[in-house]
């Protein structure tokens, strides 16, 4: 029952007694008053009961409320600190790239430079060789040559006959 109904029944109630006469005070029906008192108390606690427990309700909405909202804030924060070391990771990770390239260019020009020198020693070293062979052939041509020449005088005091003519230039084979 709601106690206000009770109250306002009460105080009909009152109100309905009859006045004495020559002073403030009314004669009221004893029974119904009482009826009345009986169930307001009955219905007090358990308004109270209902009061407390919308009481708690309200605390425990209030407090998951403020869990959430700590909650929200936190992950927020971690949020906030995941995107700022992302973005130092970021930077980081680009001035490293930007290290290992560099250092890949120096890498690539000094290993063009050694290819380079490398294939200069060695075409130096090829042409040396060649320059050799070519001495020694031209050696071999005047040693073949004189022979030749020798062979043919020898031949040339024993029967008269004119020797042939030396060949000119690189002796092919």
């Amino acid at each position: 029952m709601d106690i206000l109904y009770l109250v306002d029944r009460l105080e009909a109630a009152i109100n309905k007694g009859t006045a004495v006469p020559f002073s403030n005070k009314r004669m009221i029906d004893e029974d119904e008053c009482l009826d009345i008192i009986d169930q307001l108390r009955i219905a007090v606690p358990e308004e109270i009961k209902q009061s407390r427990r919308v009481t708690q309700e309200k605390d425990r909405i209030l407090a998951q409320a403020k869990e959430e909202a700590d909650r929200i804030v936190t992950m927020a924060k971690d949020e906030a600190l995941r995107m700022a070391d992302m973005s130092e990771v970021a930077k980081t990770a680009q001035q490293r790239a930007q290290a290992i390239m560099a250092q890949a260019e120096l890498d690539a020009k000094s290993t063009r430079g050694g290819a380079d020198d490398y294939a200069n020693q060695v075409l130096t070293e090829l042409q040396q060789r060649l320059d050799e062979l070519t001495a020694r052939m031209a050696t071999l041509q005047g040693t073949v040559h004189n022979g030749l020449r020798m062979l043919n005088d020898k031949r040339g005091s024993v029967g008269g006959a004119a020797p042939p003519a030396p060949p000119s230039g690189p002796v092919s084979n």
